[in-house]
């Protein structure tokens, strides 16, 4: 490479490690992604506008559709960290065949664990970080309480003081759906961590996760006679988002991937279950019933356009996602509702292979002798395939890249230029989009 690029980047060596083992698997790293992060820079400031009228009390709802591999998961995941540096709390799910957004099984209340196990802020961004907040927003009162008021945390009112401050938030959530159960499950969250009951904490903390099964459970633990289920839990994240804007965050961002999982589920009326729960979340955002929330989800190309099976068989989110009459290739509209991811360029892939090369060199502390026409060279045998323009992702691209690097590393002596001229050299094939194949035509060949 050019000089001024033949510098290692400075990134731990365990950052390094996740993220060339992830990208080569095909998966997204949950760390380190500013270290690779190209393109995408219009779909990055109509999402974070989005994040922005969630923080002044609003909701929003996006949906980012793109084929296997052009970087859904990347740009959800990139958003993700770029909202917890803005003190949003976060919550994620993939949905699979046990977690659904509605289901008579436990599947809808799945996603709800999943969302809360997963949710996470600046502080704590691996997950897990529900009690951590509870805990905070007690101390923050306390210290709140002690400061203003000019009292001592020993004196016999400091308690009735802060409990004041509680009950101001409990009764501005009284209001909302469910609000009231909601509200007493955080008073009995406050009392036991006033006194010191790790065990009622432990209780509250397990109903907050949707983990009681029955409302005898829940009555003999903690007296109360309501759970969260599989019809109510999107109220109940509502109230979540609600209750951290009080505690001192901007709001709350929901990420939803792998919604292709409800195309493939084999119940026709399930799927009609599931699109209409999508319907119900979408027209919250959009009317102004839902407050401090933003909700983005992810799927494909088929699972959204499918007339027989994905979101337009149901007619009623057709009409609200199918694209206006001015949409047109290259002029996209960035405010509507559905994001279509378009392909990186192939400057933008050079970009990123040029980032990638450094990252391995500096991991395996190498000098990379790769120069920037080798890169060129790389990204023209990629993208000289015939329909790349259109069908490349970036996902392929850089498994290619990554065992390029790992083969030139172990075999000092092998020529660049030799191996991507060979036919040896056998890049990732487009992965397709729909698994299942005609047996009719499973032996037709051209």
């Amino acid at each position: 490479m050019t000089e001024k690029n033949n510098k290692s980047v400075t990134i731990p060596r365990r950052i390094a490690q996740t993220l060339l083992n992830a990208l080569k698997g095909g998966v997204v790293p949950r760390v380190g992604l500013p270290y690779i992060t190209v393109g995408r820079r219009k779909e990055m400031e109509a999402l974070l506008h989005d994040a922005e009228i969630v923080s002044e009390g609003g909701a929003s709802f996006r949906m980012i559709v793109g084929k296997y591999g052009s970087g859904k998961s990347f740009l959800l995941q990139t958003l993700r960290n770029y909202a917890m540096d803005r003190n949003f709390v976060v919550v994620d799910a993939d949905l699979s065949p046990e977690r659904r957004l509605h289901g008579n099984n436990g599947q809808g209340l799945a996603t709800y664990r999943e969302m809360i196990k997963n949710l996470s802020v600046k502080t704590r961004p691996e997950s897990g970080a529900l009690s951590m907040l509870l805990d905070k927003w007690i101390d923050s009162l306390q210290t709140e309480t002690a400061e203003t008021a000019n009292i001592s945390p020993e004196d016999p009112i400091f308690t009735q003081k802060v409990e004041q401050k509680i009950f101001a938030v409990i009764h501005a959530m009284q209001e909302l759906v469910h609000g009231f159960d909601f509200a007493k499950l955080l008073t009995m969250y406050y009392r036991a961590f006033i006194e010191g009951d790790d065990d009622l904490k432990a209780k509250v903390l397990k109903w907050f996760r949707g983990e009681y099964n029955t409302k005898t459970e829940a009555r003999q633990e903690l007296g109360v006679n309501v759970i969260i289920t599989d019809d109510d839990w999107y109220d109940y994240l509502k109230l979540f988002a609600f209750f951290f804007r009080q505690a001192g965050y901007k709001g709350m961002m929901v990420f939803v991937d792998e919604l292709v999982n409800i195309y493939k589920i084999p119940n026709s009326i399930a799927r009609q279950y599931n699109y209409e729960k999508i319907l119900s979340i979408y027209n919250d955002a959009l009317q102004g019933k839902a407050q401090y929330v933003g909700i983005i989800m992810s799927g494909t190309p088929q699972c959204v356009e499918d007339i027989r099976r994905g979101m337009y068989s149901y007619e009623a989110l057709r009409s609200r996602l199918q694209d206006g009459k001015f949409a047109q290739q290259g002029l996209q509209d960035m405010r509507a509702p559905v994001l279509r991811l378009q392909p990186l360029t192939s400057e933008e892939m050079m970009v990123l292979t040029e980032k990638i090369a450094n990252i391995h060199s500096s991991l395996y502390n190498y000098e990379c002798k790769l120069t920037d026409v080798d890169l060129l060279d790389f990204i023209k045998i990629e993208f000289g395939r015939i329909g790349a323009a259109s069908n490349i992702t970036p996902r392929e691209v850089i498994r290619d890249f990554i065992e390029l690097l790992d083969i030139l590393y172990q075999n000092p002596d092998t020529d660049i230029k030799t191996l991507l001229g060979s036919e040896a050299f056998d890049y990732a094939k487009p992965e397709l989009e729909n698994k299942d194949i005609d047996p009719l035509f499973a032996k037709f060949t051209l």
